[in-house]
């Protein structure tokens, strides 16, 4: 088992994009954009974030992992991330009076994870062994 300062070396950019994703969806406000016309845009950037800081977390680990832990990958690159996003949606919902939870939200995070699984079993599949 790893510790805490462990973690922390192996993971260090996994680590800030999941803080940047709490503190994203927990402000209370956003100020305009010209991209806020775009169809559907925050379910894109739902898929942006959790994709990207999922395919954050599957390169740091391939980096410091010879051979896949199909397992552990599938609990913290996967459902830890779905289970996060489930979180963050109540926490908007019940704990913000300036934010919603939103299913839709929810879908598009899966989206993005699972987005960034595939990406990160192709990476696993096709990297050259050591």
């Amino acid at each position: 088992m790893l510790s805490l300062s462990q973690i922390v070396r192996k993971y260090p950019c996994s680590i800030l994009c999941i803080a940047v994703v709490w503190i994203l969806s927990l402000v209370p406000f956003f100020p305009e954009t010209p991209l806020d016309n775009v169809v559907f845009i925050d379910k894109w950037v739902h898929i942006l974030m959790y994709g990207g800081t999922c395919c954050v977390i599957w390169i740091e680990y391939i980096r410091h992992h010879t051979k896949p832990d199909y397992e552990k990958l599938f609990f913290w690159a996967f459902l830890a991330p779905i289970a996060m996003g489930g979180v963050l949606e109540l926490l908007q919902e019940y704990c913000t009076s300036t934010r919603n939870g939103n299913w839709l939200d929810l879908a598009a995070n899966v989206t993005g994870v699972t987005l960034a699984a595939v990406v990160g079993l192709a990476i696993c599949l096709l990297r050259p062994r050591r």
